[in-house]
């Protein structure tokens, strides 16, 4: 649980979030890419991704003088399992709001 709660915290934060996802979307990056358009300086998004790292999202490779970044898969399957076994609850939750709702429209007014 406390994997979980580490990945929750380090994406609860909006620039944390949008790296991931352009990771997700544009695979590995060197740092300086991730610097573009954030209005940030590389010593601040490499906070961010040293929170990242530690949260087992992102992973980190040297090539020459650059830091590669990409996505560390485990720790985004960690918050997919989770997800999806809260399914369960949602679906029977969403159930129970739509008896509700069609109990309430057959109602004669």
């Amino acid at each position: 649980m406390n994997t979980l709660l580490t990945a929750f915290s380090a994406l609860s934060d909006a620039t944390r979030f949008s790296i991931v996802e352009q990771l997700m979307q544009d695979g590995e990056l060197p740092a300086g890419d991730l610097i573009e358009g954030r209005g940030m300086s590389g010593a601040a998004i490499s906070r961010h991704l040293k929170v990242l790292r530690a949260a087992g999202l992102v992973q980190q490779r040297v090539q020459g003088s650059q830091r590669m970044y990409s996505i560390q898969p485990e720790g985004l399957r960690t918050i997919a399992e989770w997800t999806i076994s809260k399914r369960q609850f949602w679906e029977s939750s969403l159930d129970r709001l739509n008896d509700l709702i069609e109990r309430e429209n057959s109602w004669p007014t």
